[in-house]
């Protein structure tokens, strides 16, 4: 049985994970995860698992091990959906949900988004240029 279970169901659980990434009306670049990192945290990225569930709408699955907590393994998702977003032709994504579970220290998060070409309604939107920018320099690998 898992030790921790979370589920991520509003805008509110996201924005934790991913304060900034929708473009703000300044332009201010987006942060993902929980900011600068310590000098003990090393972690270790167990992949991503992409599946098109229909249309726009695509579940990515990813596992972490040293996450410091929930907001990095949503992080990874965040940057997993935004990457491929561009890679589909697409500008922006929008969160739908996130599952989160976490045993013997691995993470694991199975998220939804929706992709687009153009900034999607709603709160929970990433502009999937700026987020994949700044995964790459907070060393969150992507798709």
């Amino acid at each position: 049985m898992p030790r921790a279970a979370f589920t991520a169901l509003t805008a509110a659980g996201l924005s934790a994970a991913l304060s900034g990434c929708a473009p703000a009306a300044t332009g201010s670049p987006a942060t993902v995860g929980q900011g600068a990192a310590r000098p003990d945290y090393t972690p270790q990225y167990r992949g991503i698992e992409t599946r098109l569930l229909s249309g726009d709408l695509v579940n990515f699955r990813v596992a972490m091990s040293g996450a410091r907590g929930l907001p990095d393994v949503e992080a990874y998702a965040a940057c997993a959906a935004a990457q491929y977003a561009l890679i589909r032709g697409y500008g922006f994504a929008r969160h739908v949900r996130t599952n989160v579970d976490e045993e013997g220290g691995v993470w694991k998060a199975d998220a939804v988004y929706t992709i687009s070409p153009a900034l999607p309604r709603g709160i929970s939107t990433l502009d999937a240029e700026v987020v994949v920018a700044d995964c790459a320099a907070q060393g969150i690998p992507t798709v």
